[in-house]
């Protein structure tokens, strides 16, 4: 018999995890590292044949589930039905996503609309939908799959970084929102990874000429030129992602890749040196002291 105490998991019992996008990339190098660890998988994909292999190799450890983060509807009957066929949710991965590249001027109004609608609002349906079976619980961790761009900008990946800045603003305000309940909230900032993200994965605006000797670099680094030639290992992050859930202490924020680990902190120190020169101009736009409304 269980000496888990409601709302908490038994510390003899592997962990149930609800990814999502588990189907290639670093969702599918995760996926796999869990199972290995020997925890239990929820893995949300488009079509549910693309785990077959992991399904005949982990068994009832893995439980697919067809699913489009777009679709929001489905992705709450979705979440239900996982949290009753496993028991509970102990933490969610917000993996699904992808690249979008293109000149701000060169990018449609349908694409920016489909990388948000998986890119920010697939992970605000998710998270939505399984905030009532984590606070039921008493505890939970819910992982936002984010970026370095989610802290600087890249031109060319405009609607990219606006996607993952979005989602980085709404995690913050979840973690406060949320603490109170037991559920925990961490923005997984990747640098860059050994996967298709720029290649098979990557959707392109059609190109401007105006930009053509702009965006020449960009686009070549885009291309696909580089995938799977990047310096972090998608192998590697699971065991990144356990040593997050079982911290104590788990931060908000934090980066993975000696890249992104090393960009961050310059970018900020940027943004401080810029806003102290033009301090004296803020101070302009207040009321003096004293004065009437």
């Amino acid at each position: 018999m269980s000496g888990a105490r409601p709302g908490e998991r038994d510390e003899g019992a592997r962990r149930v995890w609800f990814v999502t996008g588990a189907s290639r990339g670093l969702g599918r190098a995760v996926t796999e590292s869990l199972l290995d660890h020997g925890d239990r998988v929820v893995a949300t994909v488009r079509s549910v044949s693309s785990l077959d292999d992991l399904a005949g190799k982990y068994g009832e450890r893995i439980v697919p589930m067809a699913l489009d983060v777009t679709d929001r509807a489905a992705v709450f009957a979705v979440v239900a039905e996982a949290a009753e066929r496993t028991g509970r949710i102990d933490v969610v991965l917000n993996n699904a996503g992808y690249g979008l590249a293109g000149a701000v001027e060169e990018i449609s109004e349908r694409q920016v609309r489909e990388q948000f609608d998986v890119n920010f609002f697939g992970a605000l349906w998710v998270t939505q939908a399984v905030l009532p079976v984590l606070r039921r619980q008493g505890r939970g961790h819910i992982l936002q799959m984010s970026s370095i761009a989610g802290v600087t900008t890249y031109p060319n990946l405009g609607a990219y970084c606006a996607s993952k800045w979005a989602l980085e603003a709404a995690s913050e305000a979840l973690a406060q929102e949320v603490a109170g309940f037991g559920v925990r909230v961490t923005l997984v900032e990747a640098g860059e990874f050994r996967t298709d993200w720029s290649a098979g994965s990557m959707v392109r605006a059609a190109p401007k000429s105006a930009y053509d000797a702009v965006l020449a670099k960009r686009r070549h680094g885009l291309s696909g030129a580089y995938a799977h030639l990047q310096p972090g290992d998608p192998g590697r992050v699971g065991a990144a992602l356990l040593t997050l859930v079982e911290a104590e202490a788990p931060p908000l924020r934090v980066l993975l890749g000696n890249g992104a680990a090393e960009l961050a902190p310059s970018v900020l120190r940027g943004r401080l040196t810029e806003w102290e020169q033009w301090r004296e101009l803020a101070a302009t736009t207040d009321a003096p002291p004293g004065s009437a409304a």
